[in-house]
């Protein structure tokens, strides 16, 4: 790697400000707000809109569509062979 062209590469907290999630991870983002983490130190902080904690799919209340009425739908409007005649 060429010195002295590549980011910071150092611990930043993400938080997401919807699910009330916090992590601590290493990224090259910034952030001019900080934050004192559990362990005592200070980091900079990014706020997220979602993350796993608030993101519909992994906390349940994604809603499934019913793709199988649809094609029923299609098919009983604009016939089987989709309307090729």
């Amino acid at each position: 790697m060429k010195p002295g062209i590549h980011p910071a590469y150092r611990p930043v907290v993400f938080r997401d400000k919807a699910g009330q999630f916090a992590i601590l991870t290493r990224s090259t983002m910034t952030s001019e707000k900080t934050i004192e983490w559990e362990d005592g130190h200070t980091y900079p902080v990014v706020d997220v809109e979602i993350s796993s904690a608030s993101h519909p799919f992994y906390t349940g209340t994604a809603r499934v569509l019913d793709t199988a009425g649809r094609v029923e739908r299609f098919e009983r409007r604009y016939g089987r062979d989709g309307g090729r005649r």
